[in-house]
């Protein structure tokens, strides 16, 4: 006798890489096997598939490269998401950042028309946004390209968009990707608020500023150096940490060579790459994030978390996380003297760094927490499989 119970919804995520997977869109996995549903990720195997499975999630090995447009390596991607489509049968897809939206809604078009999708961007990079006197012809010609393919793929009726930031939101809409009433603003995936608690700051001086991240010029690495050596001119005892490490993957990275010269000069202290961020924040006194653009930027939410004060570039994303004068400072992109002197300021005033601190906590308590943004996330993709205007999502089975 066949089996008559109903299968579980199938819920696939694609994203490039599977560490990107567990750092940011875990949470919203966990929020979806809460529900039910039976999770899959199509990804870059790098080392973390066991650490996945063990969660109950099934891991689809997809490589593909983040930079650029490769007409033969992003035509082997589609044919992979083809072949996972097709094998997996989602009934909902979770697209993440450019790559995976562009080649993930074409591949849902030609093998699972009847699946929903929900595209998420996590931020718009230079290929978008940079001011067009600094970029090259190729990356505006890219650029415009992708713009127009978004424009196309995301207006169908299937497809919800998912935005970290007002700005984004705006961004998109003002260019007639996607539509309004399908486009969702969720903050991130938050942050666990046990795992990251409120922590002392350690003795001072010497205050120590702290930058958490993929070590990319496009996360004002380079600016955040370059104040490091005005704060040590003016003979401030700051100490300028680099907690991360680079992205040979990402056009914008800075290298091994780059900040072995940063150390060699006593510019910068650098602690590599670390899995024990909450320990982190509890040795810093300041968080910094002198970023072109984010989505939300989540090592300034764990920051938050742990009652760290905030200094980070007035740009998209970071200031939708830092409230200037009330939880942190803003200070101009691409400007070293302002982040030096916003630095200087915060490493002489314990109060204010408290004061920061403290209310820096309570807007994640009050907003972000992962449990809340987990119940925003589960409303979301109720209302995706249930939305009235589409038929009900098939059983591909």
């Amino acid at each position: 006798m066949p089996d008559m119970r109903p299968q579980r919804p199938r819920l696939l995520f694609i994203v490039t890489e599977d560490w990107a997977f567990l750092r940011h869109r875990l949470p919203m996995a966990r929020a979806a096997l809460d529900m039910g549903f039976d999770v899959a990720v199509a990804t870059r195997v790098s080392e973390h598939a066991d650490a996945i499975q063990a969660l109950g999630i099934t891991v689809f090995h997809t490589p593909v490269e983040r930079a650029g447009l490769s007409p033969i390596g992003d035509l082997r991607y589609l044919a992979r998401l083809i072949g996972v489509l097709r094998r997996f049968r989602p009934q909902l897809i979770h697209n993440v950042a450019a790559k995976p939206i562009l080649y993930g809604t074409l591949a849902a078009r030609l093998c699972a028309r009847g699946a929903r999708l929900i595209n998420a961007f996590t931020g718009l990079g230079i290929l978008f946004t940079d001011d067009g006197a600094k970029r090259s012809l190729k990356s505006r010609l890219l650029g415009g390209l992708l713009m127009g393919m978004l424009r196309r793929l995301c207006g169908h009726k299937q497809v919800h968009m998912l935005v970290q930031n007002e700005d984004d939101q705006s961004f998109l809409a003002a260019r007639g990707i996607g539509r309004a009433e399908r486009t969702h603003l969720i903050p991130g995936s938050g942050v666990d608020l046990a795992q990251f608690p409120v922590t002392p700051e350690p003795p001072a001086p010497p205050v120590r500023a702290v930058l958490v991240g993929r070590l990319l010029k496009t996360k004002g690495v380079e600016e955040f150096v370059q104040a490091a050596g005005i704060l040590k001119g003016r003979g401030c005892d700051i100490h300028m940490i680099l907690v991360g490490a680079p992205d040979p993957g990402n056009p914008t990275t800075v290298t091994q060579d780059q900040i072995g010269a940063w150390v060699a000069e006593g510019l910068v202290e650098w602690a590599g790459e670390r899995n024990d961020i909450a320990a982190v924040w509890a040795g810093a006194h300041i968080a910094v994030l002198p970023s072109y653009r984010e989505g939300l930027p989540k090592s300034l939410l764990e920051a938050a978390a742990c009652a760290r004060p905030l200094i980070a570039t007035d740009v998209p994303g970071c200031r939708a996380l830092v409230r200037d004068g009330e939880n942190g400072l803003l200070v101009p992109p691409r400007d070293p003297v302002a982040l030096a002197d916003a630095i200087e300021r915060l490493a002489a005033d314990g109060g204010l760094r408290r004061t920061y601190g403290a209310a820096a906590r309570r807007d994640v308590e009050a907003r972000l927490s992962q449990d809340r943004i987990a119940a925003v996330v589960q409303r979301l993709y109720a209302e995706v499989l249930g939305d009235p205007a589409l038929p009900p999502a098939p059983d591909q089975a």
